[in-house]
């Protein structure tokens, strides 16, 4: 049996690279709003609208690969050495189709943005951004496709510096871009979404490389023209991948719709929202790193059969959530004013986006606790109920509430923060009982076996 400590240094080991790889990622759209501020309250306003559409199919896009962690971990905990490759190999034809059938979708609903209610002066501003950020769906899908695998085997590390480094690239990107400096062209806005493709493709064609060619990390032959795949091991994806893909959507488009309803009451609180969203997820996307390293912990002690470690991975990775998210939500509230004074001189939207930010202290250790519940249920393969449990909490709970307070009420925009506090909240508390359920069940099980 392990003991406590390297318990905690395994997670560390699993979840700092996950996590500095998310923070990479986050920090660009941090850049981006930031560098695109400078040119306006609208610009801002609709990098925030494009961006926010965007998510929504970018999470469910995201959440589809997420399925062949959980597999390639327990693969790997029972020893089983030719499967991660098999593994890979078909993901990597789930997650091309995918990414193409998403980008589709996304051009097709262009023509229903002027039915969102935005400002007038927004929504021009705002396609020809999205466009070009749709485009970069495909390649960051295909990238998550090697990264999830590679932390399926353990292997977290690669994938953070690769992120890094292209993310480095990408705000470099966007001040050529944006503002058309060293002979570059000047694109405004659009740029830093030109920025983004460019960087996304460099980052996925690095990781194959890696993966395929350098590490030799996959036993088995891999290419992009073997069309050959097996049924079982597709059904077994996307029975993880589609659902952990719909918990995603029903989470991030909560955020995203809440974006519109700040639109239909002006570009202020439009850009507001956006600031505070942007420094909100932050500590967001650090906790889905934990996430991650929950997922492989939980996998592989599963596939060993071991509930004993099982029990203690689990508590010093919900126990590290608890002591970051405590640090974050610190940070957010006696820097707030300073941190939304980056990206916009409008002290009406500084003041605006503050408060929305003492909303977000509130709800750290909530947003924490059920991202890392996510990833713990996906260790068990478990994410029907997780996905009930999400929709309910943000569609049937905090969206009307959002809707209502934000549009109906003197409180204005801070009731969809109120909102979103209270389906975090609640998303938690379920998540966290249902983890708990099925890890007294396993050991219960555990426990039969060895007696019988």
């Amino acid at each position: 049996m392990m003991t406590k400590k390297e318990h905690y240094q395994i997670n560390i080991k699993l979840a700092v690279p996950v996590m500095v790889g998310q923070l990479g990622h986050v920090m660009v759209g941090v850049a981006d709003s930031i560098m695109v501020g400078q040119l306006g309250t609208l610009p801002l306003a609709a990098v925030a609208l494009g961006n926010s559409i965007f998510a929504i199919f970018m999470v469910f896009g995201l959440g589809v690969t997420f399925g062949i962690t959980p597999l390639v971990a327990n693969a790997d905990g029972m020893g089983k050495k030719h499967l991660p490759g098999r593994l890979l190999h078909d993901s990597w034809f789930v997650n091309l189709g995918v990414s193409l059938l998403l980008f589709l979708v996304l051009l097709s609903i262009i023509p229903l943005l002027p039915l969102l209610g935005q400002d007038r002066e927004v929504l021009p501003l705002a396609i020809p951004y999205y466009i070009i950020l749709s485009s970069s769906l495909i390649p960051l899908m295909l990238f998550m496709t090697f990264k999830q695998y590679a932390e399926g085997l353990s292997d977290t590390r690669t994938a953070m510096f690769v992120s890094v480094g292209c993310n480095l690239l990408n705000v470099l990107l966007n001040y050529l871009l944006i503002f058309g400096k060293f002979g570059f062209p000047e694109l405004g806005m659009n740029g830093a979404g030109w920025a983004t493709v460019i960087a996304r493709w460099i980052m996925f064609l690095v990781m194959w490389w890696y993966i395929v060619k350098a590490a030799k990390k996959i036993r088995t032959p891999f290419s992009v023209l073997n069309f050959r795949f097996s049924k079982v091991l597709v059904k077994k994806l996307l029975s993880i991948g589609l659902p952990s893909g719909l918990q995603y959507i029903f989470e991030v488009s909560a955020f995203s719709l809440a974006a519109i309803f700040a639109g239909m009451l002006g570009a202020k609180a439009l850009a507001a929202h956006q600031i505070a969203i942007n420094l909100a997820s932050i500590s967001y996307m650090a906790a889905t790193g934990l996430g991650a390293a929950a997922a492989v912990r939980v996998g592989n002690q599963l596939g060993r059969r071991d509930p004993v470690n099982l029990v203690m991975a689990s508590k010093s990775i919900f126990s590290m959530t608890v002591i970051w998210m405590s640090f974050a939500g610190i940070l957010l509230f006696f820097f707030r004013y300073t941190f939304t004074g980056f990206y916009t001189d409008d002290l009406e939207v500084q003041s605006l986006a503050a408060a929305m930010l003492i909303v977000a202290v509130f709800f750290q250790l909530s947003d924490g606790l059920q991202a890392v519940a996510l990833g713990a249920l996906r260790g068990f393969t478990d994410v029907r109920i997780p996905t009930i449990i999400t929709f309910v909490a943000y569609w049937i709970l905090t969206l009307p509430c959002a809707y209502l307070i934000s549009q109906y009420t003197p409180v204005g925009a801070m009731g969809i923060w109120y909102s979103l506090a209270g389906g975090l909240t609640i998303s938690a508390g379920f998540l966290l009982f249902r983890f708990r359920k099925l890890l007294r069940k396993f050991i219960l099980q555990m426990e039969q076996k060895q007696a019988g």
